[in-house]
């Protein structure tokens, strides 16, 4: 039997109690960790003005990784593209994948990855413009404006070198149908949509046109798992996500805070019921409970890859998750 490919997606938590530079050098133990254990690909996702969040910077964290790390391939997942020149986005991404060929991803968001008054700071052009935005970088990538078009004859440096591999990521399945037409790669968001991966995924194969980054079809699944010994101990360590998520959907922001501290906490119906409504899509149990539960969403969705992200207090036991959830699927 084909062993399931699995990935890792890092929003660099930072937790309280611990400084945010001290958060990020623990972005190069899980790199190097994941490279060690045999994970496929190990992605950042790009957010802004969240204290528990410090990947604003997708693409400095993937040549730290990069330059850490030997075999795994490192991306953007993804580069909000709302936020971004796509001119800018080509050279980022041609210098990474030419200093380290073959091991770079480029994942292009729609979002904007915060909230309002920081995208305008971003100078953030929203994402009804991504479609335009998108066929942008791609005509900067394949030198394919009009000649009569105002960018023709710009010059894209570095030259000869490619972007890396592209995937579009989705949590509703809009942009589905456009990454299969594209010939690109697609990721689904069911760490934080309740919407079915599997119906994108269907249609994201429907319109596939192959190319020479994409052969066929190659769908990803995101999803949220936190891994203990026991079932009781992961769920006692979730209280630390289940309290962060509530307060940021109340409009509290501070860092990620202890399960003691959650399990202190006095909810209010309000933060209850934001609780309630995401613990569905968090997978949280022993290797078991959560191997499980991951090859359910792979069966119903078709998925050819898991990228799993974890939401932990203590980041030595964020390593060990990743640890277990290695051993579980004997990578």
């Amino acid at each position: 039997m084909t062993t399931l490919p699995l990935s890792i997606l890092d929003l660099a938590p930072v937790s309280e109690g611990t400084s945010t530079p001290d958060a990020l050098r623990h972005i190069i133990a899980l790199a190097k960790l994941g490279d060690e254990l045999g994970f496929t690909r190990l992605w950042y996702a790009e957010h802004h003005g969240m204290p528990s969040i410090a990947s604003s910077s997708p693409e400095v964290l993937i040549a730290t990784a990069a330059a850490n790390t030997s075999r795994i391939r490192v991306g953007s997942g993804g580069v909000m593209l709302p936020n971004h020149v796509p001119l800018r986005v080509v050279e980022t991404y041609r210098t990474l994948n030419g200093l380290n060929p073959g091991r770079i991803d480029l994942g292009i968001g729609r979002a904007g990855g915060s909230d309002g008054r920081t995208l305008q700071a971003l100078r953030s052009v929203g994402g009804e413009y991504f479609a335009q935005e998108l066929a942008e970088m791609l005509a900067f990538e394949e030198a394919n404006f009009a000649p009569d078009h105002p960018f023709h004859q710009v010059m894209v440096v570095p030259e000869r070198v490619e972007l890396p591999p592209v995937y579009l990521l989705g949590s509703s399945g809009a942009s589905a149908q456009a990454a299969g037409q594209l010939g690109v790669g697609y990721s689904f968001a069911a760490h934080f949509s309740a919407t079915p991966a599997g119906p994108a995924f269907a249609a994201y194969r429907a319109a596939f046109t192959p190319t020479d980054a994409f052969p066929k079809p190659h769908a990803i699944i995101a999803v949220s798992a936190l891994v203990a010994p026991t079932d009781e101990e992961a769920q006692f360590l979730a209280r630390s996500q289940e309290l962060m998520w509530a307060l940021f959907h109340s409009g509290q922001v501070r860092k990620l805070v202890s399960p003691e501290e959650a399990a202190a906490h006095q909810y209010s119906p309000h933060e209850t019921r934001i609780i309630e409504g995401q613990r569905p899509l968090w997978i949280v149990g022993s290797p078991s409970t959560v191997k499980a539960a991951i090859e359910k969403k792979v069966e119903e969705s078709g998925a050819d890859e898991v990228m799993v992200t974890t939401t932990m207090y203590d980041y030595e036991l964020r390593l060990r998750s990743f640890r277990l959830l290695s051993e579980a699927f004997g990578l």
